[in-house]
């Protein structure tokens, strides 16, 4: 990918933070002080007419998606491919290549989310793929929280695991009932929190896309369809392969 002209900067001061969550110790990342300055690509969301036009639904994300400029994928990325490679130990051979990147908000109401969208997710049990998720508008907002499985302990979906894990999702539902229609924001019977990250303004979290996931929403501050006031972050997906 070539580089075009920045809309951020990275902070050569900022330090990445390596954390192994769970049992499993699966690493992420989190780097705080990400970027020097957030004026611009904050100004890129307020000013997207597309915030407006793009409808709820066309996603699993609960809320709207707008696609971010790709010079902001390139000023993340550049510094951000080493680390990643030394971190998850990706095969050299592999090349790394952004899926999707977009700016969330998060805007659909309780009353209206689905049954997936009330549980923990995961993206993916491809083993080289990876959310990036930078954190812009001053908070307070939700956390993003892990969750390990507690039928099957299982923390991350991977091939091996994928079919076992759907079986026992299905069957504790179908013997306990669907979770409430509200947002999935604490332990129960079906999945465990072991770990979060909290919002903090400029930050950065990195984790493989295999993790089981989710949004830990505040129904009072989170829920905002507006790009200067609401939970706005900046969203890049990655494969190495």
């Amino acid at each position: 990918m070539s580089k075009p002209q920045s809309i951020i900067h990275v902070n050569p001061n900022s330090r990445p933070i390596i954390r192994n969550i769970g049992l499993e110790q699966t690493p992420i990342i989190v780097i705080d002080d990400f970027a020097l300055d957030l004026d611009n690509i904050k100004s890129k969301a307020i000013e997207s007419e597309e915030f407006a036009q793009v409808k709820r639904g066309q996603s699993m994300y609960p809320g709207v998606r707008v696609k971010l400029p790709k010079e902001y994928v390139v000023d993340v990325l550049t510094p951000l491919q080493s680390l990643i490679r030394q971190t998850y130990t990706v095969p050299p051979i592999h090349r790394m290549k952004p899926m999707l990147y977009v700016y969330s908000l998060i805007s659909t109401q309780p009353q209206d989310l689905s049954l997936l969208q009330r549980m923990p997710h995961f993206d993916t049990f491809r083993p080289y793929y990876f959310a990036a998720l930078h954190y812009l508008n001053d908070g307070p907002f939700g956390a993003t929280a892990f969750f390990r499985h507690k039928p099957t302990g299982f923390e991350k979906i991977t091939p091996d695991r994928e079919q076992t894990y759907y079986q026992s999702a299905k069957q504790f539902v179908k013997e306990n009932g669907e979770p409430p229609q509200e947002y999935f924001v604490k332990s129960n019977d079906h999945f465990e929190c072991y770990d979060k990250v909290e919002y903090k303004t400029n930050r950065l979290v990195l984790y493989p896309g295999y993790l089981l996931h989710s949004i830990l929403i505040d129904k009072d501050t989170d829920i905002d369809p507006n790009p200067k006031t609401g939970r706005l972050t900046a969203n890049v997906f990655l494969e190495f392969c």
